[in-house]
């Protein structure tokens, strides 16, 4: 693996962990596209630091497990605003 591809993972890793941001948030804010976002959590990190992958993928979850309320609440504030 590149030097370059190991730095992003690295970044992209501790940038979830300290914020809790979403893959697609986090993707947006390094300009990469959501595939990569995820490839790089959950492919590549595990290669490079399994204690690191361990705290994003909680994080990870903890996202998927609180998608249905976003998105219930995305609907509630559009609907509220007419």
């Amino acid at each position: 693996m590149q030097n370059y591809i190991m730095e992003r993972v690295e970044e992209v890793a501790n940038y979830i962990i300290e914020t809790g941001s979403t893959l697609r948030d986090t993707a947006n804010v390094f300009m990469i596209s959501k595939s990569t976002a995820h490839t790089d959590m959950t492919i590549r990190l595990p290669q490079i630091d399994t204690e690191k992958y361990d705290k994003v993928r909680e994080v990870l979850d903890k996202n998927l497990a609180e998608r249905h309320i976003r998105g219930g609440q995305s609907t509630q504030l559009k609907y509220s605003h007419h």
